[in-house]
């Protein structure tokens, strides 16, 4: 298949979650033309049933393919990875990339063979979680919780807003005060927001964890798949279509321009 330069890659995410796969990503493929797609009107999955978003993601990803015409496409959301990720890739004809949650670093890093995986909710439950937990960290003790109100600190945060640090800490909490808890040395970051209150995160630790997520991964999977493809001289400005516009959408643009992104559009 020829692939023209300006062929963008296009993230999708239900929010701004994905900017911290976006981030790695363009730090490795600097000129590559970009795609930010957010379900705003469908924000937040991870309190959404897995039937709504197996229906809504390919359906949401069929359009902002064939409006365009992405040379690779890239589920930067974990919750929506671990649900609809072979639906997709079965509605699309162009490579589709997953994000899953990063258990096996976390197995490898981990001295005290306990970690924690803080996601949405939605993705916390999956089975697809028991079997990277199973196949990666069967030594371990695995925690998990799940924190919709760290959604909502990522994106607040992005739009500039003062933040409670008592989210990061009830969030880390949920894993802290399970049994072995007081053991985790490591965190897996499942949900693509959290990555973008990480700092947060740490600080809100009641003691010293280390955090891994998937966006270094992600970008070396892109820039594989891209292998050999051209690209612009230079990155042309960054796209992002929002499935609803409103006043809290204005509010990321300076976010967004960190990321290279000056265009926002409607879906």
């Amino acid at each position: 298949m020829t692939v023209a330069p300006d062929a963008p890659i296009l993230f999708f995410d239900s929010g701004v979650g994905g900017l911290s796969i976006l981030g790695p990503a363009r730090a490795m493929l600097p000129t590559a033309p970009i795609v930010y797609a957010a379900d705003s009107a469908g924000f937040p999955y991870g309190t959404k049933s897995e039937a709504e978003i197996a229906a809504r993601v390919p359906a949401l990803l069929g359009r902002l393919v064939e409006r365009y015409r992405p040379r690779l496409a890239v589920i930067a959301c974990n919750t929506a990875s671990t649900i609809a990720l072979a639906a997709v890739r079965a509605a699309l004809d162009i490579p589709v990339v997953g994000t899953v949650p990063a258990i096996k670093p976390a197995a490898l890093l981990s001295r005290s063979r306990v970690f924690g995986v803080l996601g949405t909710d939605a993705t916390v439950r999956q089975p697809y979680v028991d079997r990277l937990a199973a196949e990666h960290g069967a030594d371990c003790t695995v925690l998990r919780h799940g924190s919709a109100a760290l959604v909502e600190l990522a994106e607040a945060k992005l739009r500039g807003e003062p933040l409670d640090p008592a989210v990061a800490r009830d969030a880390l909490a949920g894993l802290v005060r399970q049994q072995g808890g007081d053991r985790m040395d490591m965190v897996v970051l499942a949900c693509t927001h959290f990555p973008l209150v990480e700092a947060e995160l740490a600080a809100a630790a009641p003691h010293p964890v280390g955090f891994v997520h998937g966006g270094d991964g992600i970008a070396r999977r892109i820039a594989f798949l891209t292998q050999g493809q051209p690209w612009p001289d230079a990155a042309p400005p960054g796209v992002a279509v929002f499935t609803r516009l409103d006043d809290s959408i204005d509010a990321l643009r300076p976010a967004l321009a960190t990321f290279g992104i000056q265009r926002i559009e409607a879906l």
